[in-house]
């Protein structure tokens, strides 16, 4: 399989593409390189993926009731399949209640 590196730098369109821009086309990268023909995955797949591909940011939430909705919610009829739109919801929401969300909120920028 070709890096997600090297296929960001093939779309020509991202070249002076913003690096929001650019993570947001990481994430369907990465997605579409497990997801299956009909650009889908198991709950089980995405649990996988999630935990795999995002550990910084649930690292340590095991506990939070937040954390262990989602993760529940992947757990069952784990062979039920997602599409991208709900892959990206799981993201954003681990992202949100990710104790690492504060510490990138108190980074300080420079002008």
């Amino acid at each position: 399989s070709v890096p997600i590196a090297k296929q960001l730098a093939s779309i020509k369109a991202l070249r002076k593409g913003s690096d929001l821009e650019k993570a947001f086309a990481t994430a369907a990268l990465v997605y579409n390189s497990y997801a299956d023909p009909e650009s889908k995955l198991s709950k089980a797949e995405t649990k996988s993926l999630l935990q795999s591909q995002f550990g910084h940011f649930i690292q340590g939430q095991e506990n939070k009731p937040k954390y262990q909705e989602i993760i529940s919610s992947l757990d069952e009829e784990s062979e039920n399949k997602i599409n991208f739109e709900d892959f990206m919801i799981f993201l954003v929401s681990l992202t949100l209640m990710s104790d690492l969300l504060q510490e990138i909120k108190n980074v300080k920028t420079t002008k």
